[in-house]
């Protein structure tokens, strides 16, 4: 079972038929398709059938292709750790983050940083928490700043956030009739907000809007109240562009967490190091987690 075939098989799935499939790996058609009859060979299941004009994952394709995921993931990983060896500010740094953190948090994060290791090479994948947590349990990530961790994965240092409800300059809104602003579907903030409707026992209209930027911004032209992060929101409290409003339940304590898998590797110690040092992190500055600090450099 060869990482081409791995590669392969992933492909078919998220592009949906083995056309398309060989014209983001720049191969032919008919290799695509030798590749995925080897590998249903090798494995011995049919993990793709026939839907319509496409390829759609059987039960035991879905299984599969989670575990093709990690392994390459793990590959992947492996390789960079052996090229580089044990210089981590030579190392690779793939960052996840939670569509809050990455708009208020990751720019200061990785300006301080990278003056400090200018070598790492740096990556950044913003999404929702559903998103990024997956991609760091399938090791397509090294640390994901976010809320709290999936399974299998530490918390290696936290930093205070707290929620609150907010709106325009006005009149006080009537929570229960008032449009409340939701992030999209798989935000963590999405759900807190849900959560608290239902703690409040009330009903008011949902407005759905694609980002957190989109819903901060709507909130602060008078479209509704929101549920947001206070770091998001900072600037335009200070503005006065947007108020707190005084909602039962809140603030929410939803501390951000810098999480890793099991095994970080040295250039992700490296950057978990320069996040909780007060000295060059500044005003984004984390707490060491605890149960899990961050390893120190051997020698």
């Amino acid at each position: 079972m060869t990482p081409v075939r791995l590669q392969t098989f992933l492909a078919i799935v998220e592009c949906g038929s083995a056309r398309a499939a060989a014209q983001r790996l720049s191969v032919t058609e008919s290799a695509v398709s030798a590749a995925l009859a080897a590998l249903h060979r090798e494995v011995g299941v049919v993990l793709l059938e026939r839907s319509g004009r496409g390829l759609r994952l059987t039960e035991a394709g879905e299984v599969f292709a989670g575990y093709a995921r990690r392994i390459l993931g793990l590959l992947d990983e492996s390789v960079a750790a052996a090229r580089r060896g044990v210089d981590a500010e030579r190392g690779r740094l793939r960052i996840g983050a939670v569509t809050t953190a990455g708009e208020a948090l990751i720019p200061g994060l990785l300006a301080s940083f990278r003056q400090r290791c200018p070598r790492v090479a740096v990556t950044l994948d913003i999404g929702v928490r559903d998103r990024v947590s997956a991609l760091l349990a399938d090791h397509r990530l090294d640390v994901v700043i976010g809320g709290r961790p999936g399974a299998g994965q530490v918390t290696r240092a936290t930093r205070a956030n707290s929620m609150v409800v907010v709106a325009a300059p006005g009149p006080e809104p009537d929570l229960g009739s008032v449009n409340w602003l939701l992030r999209e579907a798989g935000s963590g903030t999405r759900d807190a907000t849900l959560a608290l409707l239902q703690r409040l026992q009330i009903e008011p209209p949902l407005l759905t809007l694609g980002s957190v930027g989109a819903v901060v911004s709507s909130a602060a032209l008078g479209l509704g109240v929101t549920l947001v992060s206070t770091d998001a929101v900072e600037a335009h409290l200070r503005a006065g562009t947007l108020r707190r409003i005084p909602a039962p339940g809140t603030p929410l304590s939803r501390p951000w967490h810098a999480v890793t898998t099991a095994a970080p590797t040295a250039t992700t110690e490296l950057f978990l190091r320069h996040l909780t040092d007060a000295r060059h992190a500044g005003e984004f500055v984390f707490r060491v987690a605890r149960s899990h600090p961050p390893t120190r450099p051997r020698g």
